[in-house]
């Protein structure tokens, strides 16, 4: 529901901008972390009610963010949405695999990305 704190986990900028933009112009309140280190701490102080992870990040990876998320028990019940350019079948389920709660290819379709949004808050 709009008034919700998203965070968003993007190493580049203009798909940082995008996302955000649109969250924004739908009413979330948007942190954004341009690494995985930043966004782990972030998500344990602020508590978003949803995070949107990139996947290739610099240094440590989203996979492996994730799995810090999950073993945190301040953070573990964040619900997590990987966003990335991996689209292949094959990394779809990898990803999955991992524990991520969904999944968004990029670059996105904003009807198909908010609905995404959506349906991962309560």
């Amino acid at each position: 529901m709009p008034g919700e704190l998203i965070l968003v986990v993007e190493d580049n900028d203009n798909n940082r901008m995008l996302v955000r933009d649109v969250l924004q112009a739908t009413g979330y309140r948007v942190v954004e972390a341009e690494n995985a280190e930043d966004g782990l701490r972030m998500a344990a102080e602020q508590q978003p009610a949803l995070i949107l992870m990139d996947i290739q990040l610099p240094g440590m990876t989203g996979i492996e963010a994730l799995k810090r998320l999950r073993a945190d028990p301040a953070t573990r019940a964040i619900p997590v949405v990987a966003v990335t350019a991996s689209a292949m079948t094959q990394d779809r389920r990898q990803i999955m695999a991992a524990g991520f709660d969904g999944y968004q290819a990029k670059p996105i379709s904003v009807k198909g990305f908010l609905q995404t949004v959506r349906e991962m808050l309560p």
